[in-house]
Parts: C-alpha cells; sequence; structure tokens
C-alpha cells in the first residue's frame, strides 16, 4: 500500500509536465487528459522497481500512447474531438475553463500548434521531445521505432517545417524578406489584392489574448479574411529576423510593443502569430532587416 501511495505522489507530481507533453503533441486537451490518464493504468500495470527515472520514464511512456494515438487518428482521417486551440482562443467565454485555454495556447504558441498538425506522428514526437522537452536523441529513437540517427533527421525535418524555413540559399532568404515587406507595404496602403497575392489559402492569423484585445480580432483562417483585418494597418510596423524566422515589429512611443512571427508555406505567408504580452515579448529575439 505504501508503495502504492508513493508512485500515485510522484505521478501527481508529474502530472502537469506530463499533459504539457501530450498537448504539445496532440493539440487537444481532452486527447491530452486521455493520454495522462493511460500513462497512470499503465504505471498501474507495470514493474518500476528498476526505473531510476520515473518521471523520465512515464515522459516515454506518454510519448508512446501519443504516438498511437496520432497515428491512429491520421489512419482514420479524424481531427481531434475538441476544436483546433486556433479556432476556440477567439471565444473563450464558451470554454468551461476560459483561463486554463489561453494558458495553454500561450504555452506552446498559436501558430505553432497550426503548423504542427501538419507533421507526421513520428516528425512530431521527436521534435516535441527533443527541441521543447531538451530529450536526448537516443532516448527519442525507442519511443518511435527508429535509430538516433534517424530520429535525429527527423526532428531536424521538422525543425525546419516549424520555423517556416529550409536550409535554403541566400536567395531564397532574400526572395522571403521581400514577400514579408511586400506584406507590409499592401497592409499599409489598403491594397487588399497584394495582400491575397502574398497569402497562403488557409493562412492562420493566431494573436495572443493581449494582441486580441489590441486589434479587436481572435484567430482568423483563409487569405481573405485575414487580408481583411490587416488590410490599411501596419503602420509603423518594422520588418525584422524573429527568434530565427520572419516576422516584424510594431513600437508605441518608443516602446516594443508588438512582435509578429510569419511562417510559410513554400513562397506564400501560412502562419502570422501576434505576441503583445509583455512577458513573452521579454524573451523574444529579434533583428531588424539589412541591420
Amino acid at each position: 500500500m505504501d508503495e502504492k501511495k508513493i508512485l500515485a505522489g510522484e505521478f501527481e507530481a508529474n502530472r502537469a509536465h506530463l499533459k504539457t507533453v501530450a498537448y504539445r503533441m496532440l493539440g487537444s486537451r481532452a486527447e491530452a487528459e486521455d493520454a495522462v490518464q493511460e500513462a497512470w493504468l499503465r504505471l498501474g500495470r507495470a514493474d518500476t522497481s528498476e526505473v531510476g527515472n520515473l518521471g523520465g520514464w512515464l515522459t516515454t511512456v506518454v510519448a508512446r500512447i501519443c504516438l498511437d494515438m496520432l497515428r491512429s487518428r491520421k489512419s482514420r482521417r479524424e481531427e481531434p474531438l475538441d476544436p483546433p486551440v486556433h479556432e476556440k482562443i477567439a471565444d473563450t467565454a464558451k470554454s468551461a475553463d476560459p483561463e486554463q485555454e489561453i494558458v495553454l495556447a500561450d504555452s506552446v504558441g498559436v501558430a505553432l500548434l497550426v503548423v504542427l498538425e501538419q507533421l507526421a506522428p513520428a516528425e512530431r514526437v521527436a521534435f516535441v521531445l527533443h527541441d521543447m522537452f531538451d530529450l536526448h536523441f537516443d532516448e527519442i529513437a525507442p519511443v518511435i521505432s527508429r535509430t538516433p540517427e534517424a530520429t535525429r533527421q527527423l526532428a531536424s525535418r521538422a525543425r525546419r517545417r516549424v520555423q517556416g524555413t529550409t536550409e535554403a540559399p541566400e536567395a531564397g532568404i532574400e526572395h522571403r524578406k521581400e514577400v514579408v515587406r511586400a506584406f507590409l507595404a499592401a497592409s499599409r496602403d489598403g491594397n487588399f489584392q497584394a495582400l491575397l497575392a502574398v497569402l497562403h489559402p488557409d493562412v492562420v492569423f493566431a494573436p495572443d489574448a493581449t494582441a486580441a484585445r489590441f486589434g479587436h480580432a481572435g484567430a482568423l483562417r483563409g487569405a481573405q479574411a485575414v487580408a481583411t483585418t490587416f488590410n490599411g494597418r501596419a503602420r509603423g510596423a518594422l520588418p525584422a529576423f524573429v527568434d530565427g524566422g520572419f516576422g516584424f515589429i510594431v513600437r508605441i512611443e518608443d516602446q516594443l510593443r508588438i512582435v509578429v512571427k510569419i511562417g510559410f508555406d513554400g513562397e506564400k505567408i501560412a502562419t502570422i502569430e501576434a505576441i503583445a504580452d509583455p512577458d513573452q515579448i521579454e524573451r523574444i529575439k529579434y533583428r531588424l532587416f539589412d541591420r
């Protein structure tokens, strides 16, 4: 009985971490909770007497469960039971726990979730475990049944897709800089058709809660809706490299107020993530173009 209580206590101590791992892989709070509950059931059936790091063991168990769920979802062409976070964050009043939805969304990044949904299951698991939770590739490899080197390659491929960049020559970088400049110019000039020309048909605009209050707009999907939102705006915005990718910044009264990350699908803008929360902005690194 004492051993069971100890295990239960350690599991509860790791529950928040496990839920974050599952949520980042699945993009669904309901499915994340299911995955964590399944991990608890497996813990009850497992012999953990030789396990030195129970937190690490539970993380890999949750990762395997999430991988199975992702593969099952993909094979059946299913979506998560709850709407993607970028669809529901615009109306958190309908959520049973709106503050929790915002916390989860901010902890992952709305636009990041959108891109993660496009990754293959093994790519997603390799990227999340390595880049977000700092697991070594030799620890991740058994989870996805790959060699450590193959796992490294999967994570690298996923990272390029998430960042909206490839290992492109300087010409490719210059082209994307011009696309960002063209987007800002079209926005400032109110040139609706020019905005449509640089946006992917399924582009997602994902502001955080603070940015949504600034702009009076929540999450949006589709070139028409996003172009309408940005038409005649972006005055004072400066194009910049943001956290190693592309985007722009907005200063108001010489104070950095909004940082926008832009992701690409081919030559089109596919994700626009607006960040205005001061705590988040402090952690962002940026450099203006041509400086």
